[in-house]
């Protein structure tokens, strides 16, 4: 914190319109990428569904079940059920966009099954991570009004642990894309033209997960900066 005058200027307060202008950018990105290639149908006439089961198929995965989920890319993979969700805006469409993000769920489902070293580590961290973002910011901030640093540094450290388990998922998401984009090439599921407008619907999208590790990281440094002015 500098004072400046009557007024004090606390220059951490920069890393939080840092960390909300990098979000904002990318999700417009995203948003922008995804609605252009939304527009955009496959020569191949496959769903999504169908793109992704052939993806499945060719990595020699089978059993895993689809279903309808609301919302507007809130696509997932759940390896406790083995199903691939998908949004509205991906369920039963035939657009390049619609398959590209179906094909990378596939390509979670994919790494499930053969053992991805990354993704056994990123479920293990769930439980602890989970833990540790509910408590993080209520010890840090309940250990600064206790003028007790001890609980600041544990809110701290359970922060990081988030910080952490985005870093790790970075490989994953990447991972899942480019196995997707290999095995939509190598299937012929979809032409030069449209590969090349999946892969950049992908490469947005990952920009997510930068996003969200930049931001865990901005505020991490954030916090540790207030935990040394009061120390």
């Amino acid at each position: 914190m500098y004072f400046y005058g009557p007024v004090y200027f606390d220059w951490t307060y920069g890393l939080l319109i840092v960390a909300m202008l990098i979000s904002a950018v990318i999700s417009a990105r995203v948003n922008s990428t995804y609605k252009k290639y939304a527009r955009q149908v496959a020569k191949n006439g496959l769903t999504a569904e169908q793109a992704a089961q052939r993806v499945l198929a060719a990595n020699g995965v089978y059993g895993v079940g689809f279903a309808r989920i609301a919302g507007e890319l809130t696509d997932n993979y759940n390896p406790r059920t083995n199903v691939i969700s998908l949004s509205d805006s991906v369920c039963g469409k035939s657009s390049v966009a619609a398959i590209g993000v179906a094909c990378h769920e596939a390509g979670h489902a994919v790494q499930h099954a053969l053992g991805y070293g990354p993704v056994k580590l990123r479920t293990a961290m769930v439980p602890i991570t989970n833990i540790g973002s509910r408590l993080a910011v209520p010890l840090f901030v309940l250990g600064l009004v206790l003028d007790f640093m001890g609980l600041v540094y544990v809110g701290i450290a359970l922060f990081s642990l988030s910080t952490l388990f985005q870093l790790v998922t970075l490989p994953v998401e990447f991972n899942a894309s480019r196995r997707a984009l290999v095995a939509l090439e190598e299937q012929g599921l979809l032409y030069e033209d449209e590969l090349k407008g999946a892969k950049k619907v992908l490469s947005a999208a990952a920009l997510t997960y930068v996003a969200a590790l930049a931001t865990s990281a901005l505020m991490l440094l954030r916090y540790i900066s207030i935990a040394k002015r009061r120390d």
